[in-house]
């Protein structure tokens, strides 16, 4: 199969054909999209993702199990999978919001045929993690356009991304939308809940989220290094941790994480903060859902097998797509 074979305009859903000299790839109608890094460029600019291309150029390998040496990355998706990741082995997966690759690497590892996509330069990061496997194909595109065709992927997953998309719930539509039937969409979402609002952090961000991607980084970082031996001394103190937590700028994750903060080890875990301050504090827009709206969303969508969870990053859900009827026309 060609290396852009794969790929769809992601207007028309049509296929597209490559120029003659291999930088651009053509639509039907004429359109062109150009290949720069050997990566289809679908949009014109990062737009709202502009931070996430920041944090994830910076910290290319923090969150990479390869890297840490760690499983964080591996728990987490095999949790919200249900089962190992192995059992994709051979399935076409759509990841959507694909950053550096942290779950990408495992994907590929795994066996899976795996298209990425991110709207933001992480696909960059992700193209030189991931590398040149055969069963990987990435491109750098908007969720609302996305340059593959639709009903075609055995699991469509979405992590860590929807709650950041202008529109969510348009959002779990048009990734439902590329699942086949009898397929599966894998996803999970901020939860809302009151205590967030009892925390530093999101009042904090209204200070940041304004400021421009490189200055923020600059002032988040210096923020961690100062924080962040307040939060490590006091990581067995459930009471004390809890406290710091709430009155810190720094978006240290809570007590259940603390193995996983053990498993990394001061230096890992300090650069993992200095990651997730960033990335909570400068997002352009961060939406919250309960529980029970994710299962409406999905329901009004005519999924079958809903299954909604509490997990490390708020809502984890997954389902499937109807393999006759049953479906809404999307």
């Amino acid at each position: 199969m060609s290396l852009y074979e794969r790929f769809r305009d992601p207007v028309t859903h049509g296929p597209l054909g490559i120029a003659a000299d291999g930088r651009v790839l053509l639509g039907e109608d004429g359109t062109a999209y150009p290949i720069v890094d050997g990566i289809p460029r679908f949009v014109a600019s990062e737009g709202y993702t502009a931070n996430f291309g920041l944090e994830w150029t910076i910290h290319r390998r923090t969150q990479l199990d390869g890297a840490t040496g760690a499983s964080l990355s591996r728990e987490r998706l095999e949790r919200c999978l249900g089962g190992p990741v192995e059992e994709l082995a051979g399935k076409r997966v759509l990841e959507a919001g694909c950053g550096a690759g942290r779950f990408t690497e495992l994907l590929v590892g795994a066996g899976a045929h795996v298209c990425a996509f991110d709207m933001s330069r992480a696909v960059d990061a992700n193209s030189r993690n991931i590398g040149g496997a055969g069963s990987y194909r990435i491109a750098q595109a908007s969720v609302y356009a996305i340059p593959f065709e639709p009903a075609s992927f055995d699991c469509v997953i979405a992590l860590g991304m929807i709650q950041h998309t202008p529109d969510p719930e348009r959002t779990i539509a048009k990734l439902y939308e590329m699942v086949k039937p009898g397929g599966r969409l894998v996803l999970d979402h901020y939860r809302w809940t009151l205590k967030y609002y009892l925390r530093v952090v999101p009042w904090a961000r209204l200070l940041f989220k304004h400021v421009d991607g490189p200055t923020a980084k600059v002032w988040c970082d210096r923020m961690t290094r100062v924080c962040f031996p307040v939060h490590w001394a006091v990581r067995n103190k459930p009471f004390a941790a809890r406290v710091v937590r709430v009155l810190s700028p720094c978006a240290m994750p809570d007590s259940r994480s603390l193995p996983a903060l053990e498993a990394l080890g001061r230096e890992q875990s300090l650069d993992w903060l200095a990651l997730d301050t960033f990335d909570a504090l400068t997002d352009r827009y961060k939406h919250l859902r309960t529980p029970s709206e994710i299962r409406r969303t999905l329901a009004g969508l005519g999924a079958a097998g809903i299954t909604v969870g509490i997990g490390g990053n708020g809502v984890e859900a997954s389902c499937t797509k109807p393999a006759s009827g049953g479906a809404r026309n999307l």
